[in-house]
């Protein structure tokens, strides 16, 4: 993993046009995270495992006008950061609504979803979480595996001035619950 680092204190388009001339790599991810433009090798197996059974629920659990999608870019331009969530939920209709490489904006996703790799553990325990809910993203839903009390999924959900205020933790094997608008019941043992 690379970071290429941009000044602090440069301007959200400057960011997004170092963002939109990379020339990344297909499976790799760039994403902008605090510090400058970095760039992700696709993840393994296990992480690949269990992004697809996390698809295959949300995908049965969602309405037909909205989308699961694993390589979108979405954007936060307060906190000037642009994610690739693991998985992310939003409307269709956004997806129509801008060109190619334009990436949606956070505050539109219903759900946004990582899984927590030995490299990005940190960012996506800390970052993301508090990032996700400035935005604010509704739900956000952390998967894992490395844990120190062991493998867990945890729910945030709630965002109220910069943080979530629900938080549900289960470890793997048991079910968890996303409210609406997602309405699904989680299950991670097969994770």
């Amino acid at each position: 993993m690379g970071t290429i680092p941009v000044e602090f204190g440069s301007d959200w388009d400057a960011l997004l046009r170092a963002w939109w001339e990379l020339d990344v790599p297909e499976g790799w991810r760039a994403e902008i995270l605090e510090g400058g433009v970095t760039v992700s090798p696709p993840p393994g197996n296990g992480h690949n495992l269990i992004a697809d059974l996390a698809h295959r629920g949300l995908v049965r659990a969602v309405p037909v006008d909205w989308s699961v999608l694993q390589t979108l870019g979405v954007s936060i331009p307060g906190v000037k950061r642009l994610y690739e969530p693991d998985l992310v939920v939003v409307p269709r209709a956004e997806l129509v609504a801008r060109p190619d490489q334009v990436p949606v904006p956070a505050v539109l996703a219903k759900l946004a979803v990582e899984i927590v790799s030995r490299g990005n553990a940190r960012t996506d325990r800390v970052e993301k979480l508090w990032a996700y809910a400035q935005a604010p993203v509704p739900l956000y839903l952390l998967i894992d595996r490395f844990d120190d009390e062991g493998p867990t999924v945890t729910l945030f959900s709630e965002p109220v001035d910069g943080h979530y205020r629900t938080v549900e933790r289960v470890p793997f094997g048991d079910s968890i619950t996303l409210p609406s608008p997602i309405d699904l019941v989680l299950d991670t043992k097969e994770f």
